[in-house]
């Protein structure tokens, strides 16, 4: 178990998570079938071409997903009880084939659970950026983590 407990958190923390993906023709493909999303600037190499991308982009669901799955390890592995929300989730720039994502998290906001002694709410400001130290993909995520003891 590698992520942290409740008590083990201030605001400010800082993780630059050493976890990186480079985003592939098979994880678009899939992810976006997977998920019933015919949309052809993901799916069709011809539509994306015409496009003002040039090129396929990769599926805005996936990237959010990777970005919150890079950071899970030092974050909530073993900690987690739920996620309760994410909130202010942005996409400045897009992703391509080929990209490689990195992720940050920042914590934001602390506070002791009134439902449940034995946890309390952590707020994580999570960041994907790719090779060009651009963001990609932005958003606050609320997770209810253990407390120890």
């Amino acid at each position: 178990m590698s992520g942290r407990f409740f008590d083990d958190w201030t605001i400010g923390d800082r993780i630059d998570h050493p976890i990186r993906r480079t985003v592939t023709e098979t994880d678009n493909l899939l992810f976006s079938t997977m998920t019933h999303n015919p949309q052809p600037l993901h799916i069709d190499a011809e539509a994306a071409k015409a496009s003002e991308f040039g090129q396929i982009l990769v599926n805005g669901t996936f990237t959010f997903s990777l970005m919150v799955g890079l950071s899970v390890g030092e974050t909530t592995l073993g900690t987690l009880v739920a996620n309760l929300g994410y909130d202010e989730l942005v996409m400045p720039a897009p992703v391509f084939l080929g990209d490689t994502l990195r992720a940050t998290s920042e914590v934001t906001g602390l506070r002791t659970s009134k439902s449940r002694p034995g946890a309390g709410l952590v707020t994580f400001r999570h960041e994907a950026l790719n090779q060009r130290g651009e963001v990609v993909c932005r958003c606050l995520r609320t997770a209810l983590v253990k407390k120890r003891g």
